[in-house]
């Protein structure tokens, strides 16, 4: 049997180095620096902790680690960067250089940005794609960090308050291609770029479902695409499951998405999906 990453055809250059993709999903493990995420809130909102966390999980098999400082769950209120920054600063700094993958910055402030990138962050993650902050583009284009370009319907105030699209999977793409071609217009490389539909932000579970069940058709846009569904809301339709009790859904969609190519995940238990990937890739290439 063939694995749907032979000949993969994709590129993401990551401060000047092309990732390389195994054929298996990337895991982007997520560090949540933060005391009120949905479904970690708290537990590594110290920094000794938080650096701690970060080991394990790269211990773990994360590809990426993917920090984020501010909570961006449904309703969350915004904090100032200043309180971002006392966040994470102490973090990426205790794991740069102490770590062999790649630090991701989930924000979307470009002081923030600024600060992580020159203590040694890789990847900007941002959810609004790069358009709540002005200036997120010029730092960006200052840098050669990755970008990963997440789209969302409103800002984590008011995106569940009635999502509405005349066809989800069109829209997104269609929002996805005006935004790559804005991008390449303000200088930065397309093969920078990793595509992220934001499941979960400004989307309902029957959204949600459709863009994982079609997430193929966003191939042809020619950027990796990130799929980020750990523990999230939707989950509970499927499964009438609290977030607690959501790691086996999680790990089913992940071997879904696999089985259909997707690139990377955005993942928190690290240790759990690499020995499904493990089994899986196992069967999909025997001998």
């Amino acid at each position: 049997m063939i694995s749907p990453y032979a000949d993969f055809p994709f590129m993401w250059r990551v401060a000047g180095n092309l990732v390389e993709f195994p054929q298996r999903p990337l895991l982007m493990g997520i560090l949540n620096v933060t005391p009120d995420s949905f479904s970690d809130g708290g537990q590594f909102a110290a920094a000794d902790a938080a650096i701690r966390r970060g080991q394990e999980l790269v211990a773990a098999g994360a590809d990426i680690l993917d920090i984020g400082a501010e909570s961006t769950r449904p309703g969350a209120e915004p904090v100032s960067a200043e309180e971002e920054l006392r966040r994470i600063l102490p973090v990426v700094r205790g794991l740069a250089g102490k770590v062999q993958v790649p630090l991701s910055i989930d924000t979307y402030k470009a002081s923030v940005a600024r600060a992580c990138l020159d203590a040694g962050a890789l990847i900007i993650n941002d959810i609004s794609g790069l358009t709540f902050d002005p200036q997120m583009i010029d730092v960006c284009r200052g840098s050669d960090c990755g970008v990963v370009v997440m789209h969302i319907q409103g800002t984590p105030q008011t995106m569940q308050a009635d999502p509405h699209y005349e066809d989800v999977l069109t829209d997104i793409r269609r929002c996805f291609e005006l935004r790559l071609e804005w991008l390449a217009s303000e200088g930065i490389a397309l093969e920078r770029i990793a595509l992220d539909p934001g499941i979960g932000f400004g989307k309902t579970a029957a959204h949600n479902l459709t863009l994982l069940q079609k997430v193929q058709e966003f191939y042809s846009l020619g950027r990796p695409i990130l799929i980020g569904h750990s523990r999230k809301r939707f989950l509970q339709r499927v499964l009438q499951r609290p977030v607690d009790e959501r790691l086996f859904g999680t790990i089913g969609v992940s071997l879904a998405l696999a089985e259909l190519g997707v690139p990377l995940l955005r993942i928190h238990d690290v240790a759990a999906h690499r020995d499904a990937m493990t089994a899986w890739q196992a069967i999909r290439q025997p001998g």
